[in-house]
């Protein structure tokens, strides 16, 4: 009987596992998602790519592995090939790949390609980062955040692909699950998503536009989410309709992610989790924090009645929101920016999240009004970051986020009611890739009752630069003139200096 149940188990066993495709003839083109580099290392990089010759239709593959193989060259034309090798584009993870590159020199530009079968990929540039503890005359980035693909053409991310930087950083809403907004250019296909499938599609969707294609193959990328990878203004394991089966859409959501993303195996999720917070660094000049703002975090306070999500709060009627214990980060996270953070010896420190870090009063007056699905729904949590950062010190600290759909300039202080309170970091929010936003005479509105804005404008789309040396910061707001035409013209909105040593922007 053992025996037997051994064969049957075995049997179950081979039945379950892709066989190997081992000579495969494609429909279509397999790389029509293009590539991607991210998690830059001293000595490597994560080269990411995904087969798929039908890609809104699940990929149009069988469930076969299919081998791939791999190249990193010192040129364009691949005829200094440094790094190759072979990889399993696996069923089980949508014919993804990750290869996890090493064995490559510091801070410096090598070029990747794939080929499977008789098809090549389109041939993508990435760039080391520096080695531990060297020093660095410059590092250029840029960020961007919330690319709602129905309200507008990717042409900010073919600006940016033009420019001259060194890294990229995504700071959430990469793909949008719902449909919303005016004026649309273009459609989502299917349903809001709520299965693995779907949210495959609808990356896929995403990953098909051209300019964004472009801005991948140019530059290595770090990213994180927000609430659209899975669902609007989710927090935690509660969704805005407080979906009681909401974790399994949730691990379909962050596996779709994980397959479209250049992240490491470390990253790889397991069902509803999913490791995404980390710290890069950039020799002595920059650590990078990249935070989760919306696996760990408690629910919004006050919400809509029978609903989940965020609310505009008032402060009176709304005690929840000033509990002392409440946290956006989770605690071990709260735990591990803190440890960063003090142990970072770098000239320069970014923190890397999702959101509008500043306090903006949304109704200034004796009934202050406030968002509650933003850090303005967890004051204390706020109080709490900025406070060590007072405390601890670490070298210009710089906060980096998105989500508002508008661009935002602002000193960061642990007590914003208190006008003593001392700027202990910068704050650049930017604009959104698309998405749109409120009209900007209400935005004029609220700068009186927030004095701590140095610059608050949603007229325009696009991204913010950073260029880190070892004296200053310079951030330049780049806007595009219209997200309607996908031949947009980028002019920069506005440009800002930081000054080594010295919290707080100055127009440039």
């Amino acid at each position: 009987m053992i025996a037997r149940r051994e064969f049957l188990l075995a049997g179950a066993l081979a039945l379950a596992t892709p066989r190997l495709w081992a000579r495969p003839v494609f429909s279509a083109y397999p790389f029509s998602l293009g590539v991607a580099s991210g998690a830059p290392l001293p000595d490597g990089v994560v080269l990411w790519t995904r087969l798929a010759p039908e890609p809104l239709e699940g990929g149009g593959l069988p469930p076969a592995d299919i081998e791939v193989r791999w190249e990193v060259a010192r040129d364009e034309g691949f005829r200094d090939i440094v790094r190759h090798g072979r990889a399993l584009a696996e069923a089980q993870a949508a014919h993804s790949l990750h290869v996890e590159v090493d064995g490559l020199a510091p801070a410096r530009w090598y070029w990747y390609r794939f080929m499977a079968g008789e098809a090549v990929s389109p041939v993508g540039r990435t760039r080391t980062a520096p080695a531990a503890g060297a020093a660095v005359d410059r590092l250029r980035l840029a960020f961007a955040s919330c690319q709602q693909y129905e309200q507008g053409f990717y042409a900010a991310h073919r600006h940016m692909a033009a420019e001259d930087l060194d890294l990229v950083i995504f700071l959430g809403d990469y793909i949008y699950e719902s449909s919303w907004g005016s004026r649309h250019v273009r459609k989502h296909e299917g349903p809001e998503p709520a299965t693995l499938e779907q949210y495959r599609n609808r990356h896929a969707r995403y990953k098909s536009d051209p300019d964004l294609q472009r801005c991948h193959a140019a530059f290595p990328w770090l990213v994180t989410w927000d609430d659209h990878e899975v669902d609007n203004d989710y927090a935690n394991d509660r969704s805005e309709d407080l979906d009681p089966d909401f974790l399994v859409r949730r691990a379909a959501a962050y596996r779709a992610y994980w397959e479209h993303m250049p992240l490491r195996a470390g990253a790889r999720p397991q069902g509803p989790h999913m490791r995404l917070h980390g710290r890069h660094d950039f020799g002595r000049l920059a650590r990078i924090h990249v935070l989760d703002g919306r696996q760990y975090r408690d629910p919004q306070p006050c919400p809509r009645h029978g609903r989940g999500g965020g609310n505009v709060v008032g402060e009176a009627l709304c005690p929840e929101r000033l509990q002392p214990a409440r946290s956006l980060l989770g605690a071990a996270q709260e735990r591990w920016l803190d440890e960063g953070l003090a142990a970072s010896g770098a000239r320069w420190n970014i923190v890397a999240q999702q959101l509008l870090m500043a306090q903006l009063e949304r109704q200034p007056g004796p009934e202050r009004r406030f968002w509650s699905d933003g850090w303005d729904g967890y004051p204390a949590a706020r109080a709490r970051l900025l406070g060590a950062i007072g405390q601890r010190r670490p070298a210009n600290p710089l906060v980096i986020g998105g989500d508002v759909h508008f661009n935002c300039v602002a000193d960061l202080k642990p007590d914003f009611d208190d006008p003593k309170s001392p700027v202990v970091a910068t704050e650049f929010c930017g604009t959104s890739i698309t998405s749109q936003t409120q009209p900007q005479a209400r935005l004029d509105a609220l700068r009186a009752g927030n004095p701590h804005i140095r610059l608050i404008d949603g007229e325009r789309r696009g991204y913010v630069t950073l260029e880190l040396a070892e004296r200053h910061c310079l951030a330049r707001l780049r806007v595009i003139d219209n997200e309607k035409k996908a031949d947009a013209s980028i002019a920069t909105l506005a440009a800002f200096v930081v000054e080594d040593g010295r919290a707080g922007a100055e127009e440039a």
